[in-house]
């Protein structure tokens, strides 16, 4: 029997992905400050390039650090 793939948290949720929520954010960026693969994650494809594109803005107006 094969494992059941599961779904983006996202995609379940319906959650909204927004820069400047940092607690959210900082949960996909790993202790080097590089954003962490979507095969980790377990994200979809879509919800991956929203979290990659708000994690830039934030780090960009200084809500979020580009290196720890």
């Amino acid at each position: 029997m094969t494992a059941k793939k599961q779904r983006c948290r996202f995609c379940r949720q319906n959650r909204n992905i927004d820069y400047k929520n940092t607690e959210l954010l900082s949960g996909f960026i790993n202790s080097r400050g590089k954003i962490i693969p979507r095969a980790v994650t377990g994200n979809c494809a879509l919800h991956q390039r929203v979290i990659s594109r708000e994690i830039k803005k934030a780090r960009n107006l200084a809500f979020l650090p580009f290196v720890r």
